[in-house]
């Protein structure tokens, strides 16, 4: 019978072994890190657990390993309702889940932008608070300011197919997907990372897009069977994504750029520009510029 999870902490590394750490080409030893999931996120475990880790792929598509510990271990159907219970998504760069609808309120977890939550009133028995039950079953409140619609689905774990929104406006998505990446502004460089707390270039570009509904592929590249396909640099529009060796990042038009970098003086997520006269030019990504990728025709 298959087997699936829920990620039950706030943020869960997805290692790419079943082991915290790997040794490089230069026999340093440094950390396996693949990916990161957050709270409330879907998983499939695919296969025995080994060493205290489950062989896991994250409902984007995205393959590595977990420890046991993290997840809520569940069936098809307790991960079905999960999903149909009502879920949103938490949309403040760290919200606490307090036990009573006030500031004054016990702090039963505080969570990272998107992480799931499921909502049982967005407007509660207070003003401006949000009612809301934990994996455990406890019942919290938090701002309902710092709730956002979940877009996308996580029907893929048990369809085999990548769930992806319709878009109806292209316009408003581009402007939706590089407001969100804009969130992140500041946030520091983390190998591995997709949240608040810390994120990657492929971090930042697939979280934006997922939490405005499209499922992309998680690292820095253009991956067959994916929603990005090549286009031509010069078609390139404010939304789009630009490929540079081992790197991925978004374009905002006017030839300027929003990346995670982890480059010594600019790291985190900041703008960069394509213009050699720009304060914040990049000559090293610029000139290693390779391809645009683009989900739109």
């Amino acid at each position: 019978m298959e087997r699936y999870g829920i990620i039950k902490e706030p943020i869960v590394t997805i290692w790419e072994r079943p082991a915290e750490t790997k040794e490089n080409k230069l026999k340093t030893v440094v950390s396996a890190i693949a990916d990161e999931g957050l709270y409330g996120m879907g998983l499939m475990i695919i296969g025995e657990p080994v060493q205290g880790f489950y062989p896991v792929r994250m409902f984007y598509d995205y393959p590595g390993y977990c420890r046991e510990e993290d997840i809520a271990v569940v069936d098809l159907d307790e991960l079905k309702n999960w999903e149909q219970s009502g879920l949103m998504v938490i949309d403040g760069g760290y919200v606490d889940i307090l036990s009573v609808p006030a500031v004054q309120g016990v702090r039963l977890l505080s969570l990272y932008r998107g992480s799931l939550m499921k909502v049982l009133a967005f407007d509660s028995e207070v003003e401006g608070w949000a009612r809301v039950e934990l994996l455990d079953g406890s019942i919290g409140y938090m701002r309902s300011q710092y709730l956002r619609k979940k877009e996308f689905s996580q029907s893929g774990l048990w369809t085999n197919e990548l769930p992806q929104k319709r878009i109806v406006d292209e316009a408003a998505f581009r402007k939706a997907v590089i407001r969100t990446a804009k969130q992140y502004l500041g946030t520091q460089y983390r190998w591995g990372g997709r949240s608040t707390a810390g994120i990657d270039c492929s971090g930042l570009t697939s979280e934006s897009y997922l939490l405005n509904g499209i499922l992309i592929y998680r690292d820095a590249k253009i991956e067959p069977g994916f929603p990005v396909h090549e286009i031509p640099k010069d078609e390139m529009l404010p939304g789009d994504l630009m490929y540079f060796p081992g790197h991925i990042a978004m374009y905002l038009g006017n030839g300027a750029y929003i990346h995670s970098t982890g480059k010594a003086g600019s790291s985190g997520v900041v703008i960069s520009s394509l213009n050699p006269e720009a304060e914040d030019y990049r000559p090293d990504l610029a000139e290693s510029w390779y391809a645009s990728g683009s989900i739109f025709k």
